[in-house]
């Protein structure tokens, strides 16, 4: 069993990278993961050996079910944070990585390449989500489940390697829209209560159509696959209590990490550094 210990420890060292960015004086070149979410744009970066220096987030709506609608606010996001990560470290970041649901056209990856390398980054990766979840979660066999704000996207891997990709418009923004219908209050509040843990127990009765329609999709996208373990990635994952109600209606274990909400970003960043080295092996 993937008990995800590895992965909660490099999640732990990013979310502390977060909090206390410091400035990097270390000979390692740089690697960043740009990750254009539905709810927030979140930038990791990591170091040649793969260890998280420092990171950035950004509540954002330029991203709608995977595709970027508002191209320049997009950018100036991405260039925003860049920035900030920078001046902090004192380095300049320039390779990087994106990562887009399992399903979008060729033309709309572009789109999020195009993002990033406007905002000054040097794209050398670009990924489906649930397959940059894995590289920090390490599944050899199992289903990878990134529930982002817009889409769910699914991966399922035997021994490591991704045989079968699938994505599906629902998320995070359906709770959000259930909640607002439920308490009568604007979609931005019910994002904001939403993301509050300690209104997660009130709001599981309202949401947990939508955690199930979640479940339905996944049931759908294994049913011909051999699965025994189910991992959830992505912000959505967050809420509490979401992979036992996943567990129930699946009939499998489901297993999500502290926090689930990282792992995307690290994983990009981990991308480009898997590309890098190979060059450098080349």
């Amino acid at each position: 069993m993937n008990d995800l210990k590895s992965a909660n420890q490099i999640i732990k060292a990013f979310e502390e990278k977060i909090a206390n960015p410091q400035l990097y004086n270390r000979k390692k070149e740089l690697y960043t993961g740009v990750d254009l979410g539905t709810a927030y744009i979140v930038l990791a970066v990591i170091d040649e050996d793969g260890n998280p220096v420092a990171g950035a987030m950004h509540f954002a709506q330029v991203v709608r079910d995977g595709l970027v609608v508002d191209y320049i606010g997009a950018v100036d996001i991405v260039r925003e944070l860049k920035a900030k990560i920078e001046s902090v470290l004192g380095v300049e970041l320039l390779k990087a990585g994106v990562a887009y649901p399992p399903g979008t056209s060729v033309g709309d990856q572009k789109t999020i390449s195009n993002v990033a390398e406007a905002a000054g980054f040097d794209i050398i990766a670009s990924i489906d989500e649930p397959t940059a979840a894995n590289n920090v979660l390490h599944v050899l066999d199992g289903a990878v489940v990134d529930i982002g704000g817009g889409t769910t996207g699914t991966a399922i891997l035997e021994n490591g390697q991704v045989t079968y990709i699938a994505d599906d418009p629902t998320g995070g923004t359906h709770f959000s829209l259930v909640i607002s219908g439920a308490y009568k209050i604007s979609f931005e509040d019910a994002e904001k209560l939403k993301m509050n843990p300690d209104k997660h127990q009130e709001l599981l009765p309202i949401v947990k159509p939508v955690i199930q329609k979640v479940a339905s999709i996944i049931k759908q996208h294994i049913q011909n696959h051999i699965v025994k373990k189910v991992y959830l990635v992505g912000g959505t994952s967050c809420f509490t209590q979401l992979e036992k109600i996943v567990q129930a209606e699946l009939n499998l274990p489901t297993f999500k990490p502290e926090n689930p909400f990282l792992v995307t970003p690290l994983g990009i960043a981990l991308e480009v550094s898997k590309v890098c080295s190979k060059v450098k092996l080349s």
